[in-house]
């Protein structure tokens, strides 16, 4: 709503509706593309739990990734889990 009017302008409204659809379609269209990324990459043999976590660790700041790491490290070695 209009702060200055109280009215809703319906034109507005209208267009945020219609880019926030198109917008949606994108989305559901490439989620399906990655979908069937990961099942080719399942049919050649690749482990998809592994390439999604892969995939997480490069998102992932530099610094992070260590402090996590080291995490791990300590809470496998504190359950006797040594590598």
């Amino acid at each position: 709503m209009s702060k200055q009017s109280g009215e809703v302008s319906s034109e507005r409204l209208k267009s945020f509706i219609l880019r926030i659809e198109k917008l949606e379609e994108s989305k559901a269209a490439v989620a399906e593309d990655i979908k069937d990324v990961y099942g080719e990459a399942k049919s050649t043999g690749f482990d998809i739990k592994i390439i999604r976590r892969v995939i997480s660790l490069r998102k992932m700041d530099l610094e992070k990734r260590r402090e996590e790491e080291e995490l791990l490290d300590l809470y496998k070695s504190a359950l006797g889990m040594e590598d």
